[in-house]
């Protein structure tokens, strides 16, 4: 492998510049860039400081189910290997480069990391079926990566990796063409023209219908009464139209659904436009973390009703004790790489407010053991327990027997990993997949003992709000 691939300097070269546009609208600047990635923290919170663009691509990986790792570089695809954590494993120990900066991402990869990828892990049934035949995992390594700090909001920073080929543009040349063409765009909304397109009422076809879905959440209660599980999460997709540009699409669902870790990747073929708000795993410096997302209630009409709802989501019973169940599937998930007995609760129980929904959260820390990597830790903690259900295997053998369809990269997970120890992936919920003009959005739910399968049914609806919304008639994104 090592031969095929290009030669870095361990030092990437980083330019500041002044700005005086948002971080969407310098994006807008390079969305037609193949294989352009953006990973936007458009909702502040404590989990979301940084955005990211990455223009350039050196090279990818990709994985099919069970299939051998492909690295495609330079116009040219070879076999590196089958399993695709140990590939990415050692991509990462042969570019080690220097981080002097507070930055947490300033050189390595961006991509997504689907559900499939669980049976690299377990021995599991596979009898959903794929009818998307999208890879299991796609990682791109870019050699520009444009930082931009939300305490900094008037500056960017451009990241450049120094190949030592001799075959690819200086970065002297690289630098000054990323400042040109955000400075053409300069105090120009390069988003205000574009707009969604009208859909009719009512379309959208779910994979399940409501009996069938209802029914699957009784067979599921029959599970946890006969011991087999405590919880599962449950999940049913969407299909819908969508007739403008992905870009559009990401632009519309981040105007309606702004969210910590806001992406969107364009590999050409399909795009994934997401506004997660559930962080899986975080690395850097050697602290692990994880903030499993359950329990929700639909916002308001009004601050009475949002109040009303906050109540009763802090107070139910079920709830509590269903995030609860995750915290302890989670805090043995990171124990498998941390130090013995430096995972701990840092929050029990926080409640986070969204655009359309009230969720509850905890903080989950530890400390990652020497004699593990970054990527260790994933493979450990994949795929998230909050959306699969405790135990973990079983819940996952229950999921593939319940859903008609594979989940693809729904529940997987995306985000970027460095070549200096930091990662950051969050929970690939709330996302939508777009193949040619189809579009696809997966929403679930979490079943436990005392779970009414109508109002289960219905919570499914309230998450899918926010996407539904997407395709009402618009006149603009505000």
């Amino acid at each position: 492998m090592n031969e095929f691939l290009p030669k870095i300097r361990p030092v990437p070269v980083i330019e500041c510049i002044k700005i005086s546009s948002s971080i969407e609208n310098i994006f807008s600047c390079f969305s037609q860039h193949s294989n352009a990635a953006f990973l936007n923290s458009s909702l502040k919170t404590d989990a979301s400081r940084f955005s990211f663009i990455g223009l350039d691509p050196l090279f990818s990986l990709e994985n099919r189910h069970l299939g051998d790792t492909v690295i495609s570089f330079d116009g040219q695809e070879f076999t590196a290997g089958k399993d695709p954590f140990l590939v990415l494993d050692d991509i990462i120990k042969k570019y080690s480069v220097t981080n002097t900066t507070h930055f947490p991402f300033i050189a390595g990869g961006i991509g997504y990391f689907g559900y499939g990828l669980k049976d690299w892990l377990e021995s599991l049934p596979s009898s959903s079926k794929d009818d998307l035949s999208l890879p299991d995992m796609r990682f791109t390594v870019y050699r520009t990566i444009l930082i931009h700090d939300k305490e900094e909001p008037d500056k960017l920073y451009i990241s450049v990796l120094d190949t030592l080929s001799g075959k690819q543009d200086k970065i002297s040349s690289i630098i000054s063409n990323i400042t040109n063409t955000i400075g053409q765009a300069s105090g120009k909304d390069l988003n205000a023209e574009k707009i969604g397109t009208p859909h009719k009422s009512g379309d959208f076809v779910s994979n399940f219908s409501k009996p069938d879905y209802i029914a699957a959440i009784n067979k599921a209660l029959e599970y946890i009464k006969a011991g087999d599980i405590y919880q599962v999460c449950l999940s049913q997709r969407f299909k819908s139209k969508w007739l403008r540009s992905p870009h559009e699409l990401y632009l519309k669902l981040n105007s309606i659904n702004p969210s910590p870790f806001s992406a969107f990747l364009d590999y050409g073929d399909f795009q994934i436009i997401s506004s997660s708000p559930e962080l899986f795993l975080k690395s850097s410096n050697g602290n692990i973390e994880t903030r499993p997302m359950k329990g929700t209630r639909p916002r308001g009409k009004t601050p009475e009703e949002d109040a009303a709802m906050m109540e009763e989501l802090t107070k139910s019973a079920k709830d509590t004790a269903e995030l609860l169940m995750i915290v302890d599937l989670e805090r043995n998930d990171l124990g498998r790489t941390a130090i013995t007995g430096s995972v701990k609760v840092a929050e029990q129980r926080r409640l986070e407010s969204y655009p359309t929904v009230f969720q509850t959260i905890s903080v989950i820390k530890g400390l990652l053991d020497k004699k593990f990597s970054m990527i260790d830790a994933l493979k450990n903690s994949f795929p998230g327990g909050s959306i699969t259900g405790c135990p973990k295997i079983r819940a996952m053998e229950i999921i593939d027997e319940l859903e008609p369809t594979a989940r693809g990269i729904y529940t997987g997970c995306m985000g970027y990993i460095s070549f200096h120890e930091t990662l950051n992936l969050n929970i690939a919920i709330r996302t939508v997949i777009m193949k040619e003009k189809d579009v696809y959005f997966q929403v679930g739910s979490g079943i436990v003992s005392d779970s009414d399968p109508e109002k289960e049914y219905e919570e499914t609806l309230h998450k899918a709000r926010s996407f539904m919304d997407l395709f009402k008639p618009a006149n603009n994104l505000s």
